[in-house]
Order: structure tokens, then C-alpha cells, then sequence
């Protein structure tokens, strides 16, 4: 059983969380808080598994609580933010303090039932989740932030245009991007990126990571090039392809059914970059719970594509790599730190 708290300042929304989450028989809510400081006796009284927080509440803060939390009693925490910009801003910064995860509360583009059966996937994920004290990752790479030196390994000029990255993830994803894009150099070959994300907390992460990273990133739309020195983010609910004109590599994203469970899903990330790139493409799978993207990743594999599976220990959930691996998709697995000299290596390795 699955012992969940949560905190928000809004009766309704407790209520209505509290309801949702009943329906699920290996959850249980053991209490719920209006405010961080009822929260903070209720979470040493009550030890719960999962923390659902708000990020805007009197008195404190979610983002101040959280970090407060990371520091003397990290626990797997999701985020249930209202779908704004500043909203997807708070999320974010929360998740780069150690969140596992994010959820749009529910409203206009989002009904009660959809949300609650995401959350529900989400919590379980987040009980299986490695918090390390303090927050942050577990690749032990060192990177803190601010914009990347080059990497490890140069790139071959010649290999920058014929080539595609392919990264996936789900929970825990945000920050290993982060730390994988960090030590990528400007010249990379173009990137494209699915990320399990709300809308507008697809758009934030983006706008972050640009700030940081030698690359340019940015939030894809449909038709957009991948071209070396870009790295494109599928937008929250949209799936994200990769398509090709003669020597042109273009993304096409578009709504649809959900494919493992997910919108964008990593699956139609992989398999139309199989179809696209063929050999030229490089595929990367990490943090993650479920499945979403194995599949993907062997056909990548299949079709002479190199592929690469985050490893158990880096990862805040092993659940999408151990899937890759188990199929045996992935080529090499790495811990986070040491995957963007591989993936350099193998571009520069392209026939």
C-alpha cells in the first residue's frame, strides 16, 4: 500500500485529490495539510511513501517547504501545480530541487478523470522513485549548472548534419537531461527530445535549459529542421516525429491517441527516427517508470541505429531502461555521466 499526503491550501482540491485517489486499491491517503507547517508534523507522524504539494499556499511556500524537505527528510514528492506559465516555472525549479514529478491540476484542458488516472500512474512511479538528501541527480558527474564546457570528445564536423540524437524519459527526466545536455558541445548534431510533461512545463523546461546549455533549446513546433547546434523538446500532449525530406531532418507534432500510456510518448519518438535516420541516428533511453520507448529503442537497434540505456544506479527510477535492456535494445549501459562522450563517440564513429 502506497501511503500518500497531501498538501494544499484549498479545501476543494484536497477533497476532491483525496476522492480521485480512493478509487485506486494500493493507495492510501493517510492526511492531508492546508499548509507546509501542518504538513511537517503530519509527514514525521505520519511517514507517507508519496508527497502531493502545491506550489503556491500561505505561510510558506511549496517551493521553500520542498527544499526544506530535500535537506532533512527527502521523500519522492509530486508536484500539482495550476497549467500557467509561472505555474510551469515553479514546477520546474521545484523538480531541479528534487520533485520527482509533475501534475496539472485539474481545469479546462484537463478533466478530473484524466488527471486523476495520470496521478494515479505518477504516484505509483514516484513510490519506486531514489531520492538522494538534498535533491539532485545521481550520476556523481559533477556538473552544478551554468553553461557546459566542451565535451570530453570533439565531433567530427563531417558527421554533425547526417546525424540524430534521440533522447526519451519520464520520471527523474528533467534533471538528467538537463545533466546530458550540459556536457554536449554546440556543434552537436541536432537533438529531439521527448520528455513526460504537462503543457506549459514542456515550454519552461525548454526556456530553462537554453539559458544553460551551449546548445540552443527550445520547445519543438511542427515542421521545425534539427539541425546540429538545436535541440528540440516535444510540447506537453502533443506527440513529436521524426520525419525526412531528402538530406533534411524535420519534426512533425501532432495530437493522437496515447501510446504507452503517454502523449508524447517515447515509442513514436523512437520508431519514427528508426524509420527516418535508419543507421544515422543515435538513441538514448533513461530515468523513467514503465516501458514507454523499449520497443522503440530495439527497432532503432534493429535498423543499425546505436543505443544506449541509462544504468540502475544513476537513475531515479529504473523502470524504462531496465525494460530496454531486459528486450535487449540498448547497445551500452551507462551511468548518466558517461553518456554524452559515448553518444560523441558513436557519432564520430558513423560510417
Amino acid at each position: 500500500m502506497i501511503k500518500v499526503l497531501i498538501i494544499d491550501d484549498s479545501a476543494i482540491v484536497r477533497q476532491v485529490l483525496s476522492r480521485e485517489l480512493a478509487r485506486a486499491e494500493d493507495i492510501q491517503i493517510v492526511g492531508t495539510a492546508p499548509d507546509p507547517y501542518v504538513a511537517r508534523d503530519k509527514i514525521v507522524e505520519l511517514r507517507p511513501d508519496v508527497v502531493l504539494l502545491d506550489m503556491e499556499m500561505p505561510r510558506m511556500d511549496g517551493l521553500t517547504f520542498l527544499k526544506k524537505l530535500m535537506k532533512y527528510y527527502p521523500l519522492p514528492v509530486i508536484i500539482v501545480s495550476s497549467l500557467t506559465t509561472r505555474g510551469g516555472e515553479l514546477a520546474l525549479e521545484a523538480m531541479n530541487a528534487g520533485a520527482v514529478e509533475v501534475m496539472c491540476k485539474p481545469g479546462s484542458s484537463l478533466s478530473v478523470n484524466d488527471m486523476s488516472d495520470a496521478l494515479i500512474e505518477k504516484i505509483r512511479a514516484a513510490a519506486w522513485a531514489r531520492v538522494p538528501k538534498g535533491g539532485g541527480a545521481f550520476s556523481g558527474s559533477g556538473n552544478t549548472g551554468g553553461r557546459s564546457a566542451a565535451a570530453p570528445v570533439r565531433i567530427s564536423q563531417a558527421k554533425m548534419t547526417e546525424t540524430v540524437i534521440a533522447i526519451g524519459a519520464s520520471t527523474g527526466g528533467t534533471q538528467a537531461i538537463q545533466e546530458l545536455l550540459l556536457q554536449m558541445p554546440a556543434n552537436s548534431p541536432g537533438i529531439v527530445i521527448v520528455q513526460h510533461m504537462p503543457e506549459q512545463f514542456t515550454a519552461s523546461l525548454a526556456a530553462r535549459l537554453n539559458q544553460i546549455c551551449a546548445m540552443e533549446v527550445r520547445e519543438a513546433k511542427n515542421n521545425d529542421s534539427v539541425k546540429p547546434g538545436i535541440a528540440l523538446i516535444a510540447p506537453g500532449n502533443y506527440h513529436m516525429l521524426l520525419q525526412r525530406s531528402g538530406a533534411r531532418f524535420y519534426v512533425q507534432v501532432k495530437s493522437g491517441p496515447l501510446v504507452c500510456g503517454h502523449r508524447p510518448s517515447v515509442e513514436v519518438l523512437f520508431k519514427s527516427t528508426s524509420r527516418a535516420a535508419g543507421r544515422n541516428a543515435v538513441g538514448v533511453i533513461l530515468t523513467g517508470m514503465g516501458k514507454d520507448g523499449a520497443g522503440g529503442l530495439l527497432e532503432m537497434k534493429n535498423n543499425h541505429a546505436r543505443t544506449i540505456a541509462q544504468d540502475e544506479a544513476s537513475c531515479v527510477v529504473y523502470g524504462m531502461p531496465k525494460e530496454a535492456v531486459r528486450l535487449g535494445a540498448a547497445e551500452a549501459v551507462l551511468p548518466l555521466g558517461g553518456i554524452p562522450a559515448k553518444i560523441i563517440e558513436y557519432v564520430n564513429r558513423k560510417e
